[in-house]
């Protein structure tokens, strides 16, 4: 295949001026899960009301698992699929040459990078998260649906009123472990890119980590950068889980 995946190499120890910067490695990490948990989290969620709809069980069972196929591809060949849709030589930029509407290799841009790895993810993961959803629906009581159907409830109303109350308990346990995991945004997914975009743009916690603890030998440093990261996933996870069971929710364990 024709443009592989920019910076399949670059796990090579790199020169001291590429190192990257802890401040700019925090900053990105905390962008990044901004943007992961404000564009990904709703989607498993979305995807797994609108396959419950679908009276099918054939078709849904078919739709399920083409969504949830790539979630067992490496992050190489995700990267890759990526390349040669989006990057230089890719499938929208042959269309847009073809159209004399310039070029755009989004692949290599720092600025849609976020949208990108985002992207990349949710094409990834989704349907994991769409399985559990579906397993939280089909433990919801069908005969809370007819009830509410007979009282006159229309579509919206019963999604309303009875299936995300019914989700609400798996939603908030998938979030909490979603902020738990919050520092952690896709190690290999970042550093397999890192050199098509820049490592001001894709240098994060782990890669910051990486670089110190084997491209320069300091091992102190990658440990305590390490250790960070680990100590406020931790205070994260915690607090989410209070959280949770001031709403009324069980979270993580029940109190």
């Amino acid at each position: 295949m024709s443009g592989t995946a920019h910076g399949l190499g670059s796990s090579s120890s790199p020169p001291s001026s590429r190192i990257p910067c802890s401040g700019g490695a925090l900053k990105n990490t905390l962008y990044l899960s901004l943007v992961q948990l404000v564009l990904f989290f709703p989607i498993p969620i979305a995807l797994a009301l609108l396959l419950n709809t679908v009276l099918s069980e054939r078709l849904r069972n078919l739709i399920q698992s083409i969504v949830y196929l790539p979630h067992f591809f490496s992050w190489v060949l995700t990267i890759t699929v990526f390349q040669q849709m989006l990057g230089g030589a890719g499938v929208l930029n042959q269309f847009l040459r073809q159209h004399d509407a310039g070029t755009w290799d989004i692949m290599t841009d720092s600025n849609t990078f976020a949208l990108l790895v985002t992207a990349q993810a949710v094409w990834k993961e989704a349907g994991w998260g769409v399985i559990v959803f579906l397993a939280a629906l089909a433990a919801i009581d069908t005969h809370l649906y007819e009830a509410a159907a007979v009282d006159g409830a229309g579509r919206w109303r019963r999604m309303w009123h009875i299936t995300l109350p019914g989700m609400r308990g798996v939603i908030v346990l998938m979030l909490v472990l979603r902020l738990g995991n919050a520092l952690t945004v896709g190690f290999e997914q970042l550093l397999l890119q890192r050199v098509a975009v820049g490592h001001n743009a894709a240098d994060v916690l782990d890669t910051f980590s990486f670089y110190y603890g084997i491209a320069t030998n300091n091992y102190g440093y990658g440990a305590a950068a390490g250790l960070f990261k680990s100590v406020i996933s931790l205070l994260l996870i915690w607090g989410a889980n209070k959280l949770a069971h001031l709403f009324g929710e069980d979270g993580l364990y029940r109190r």
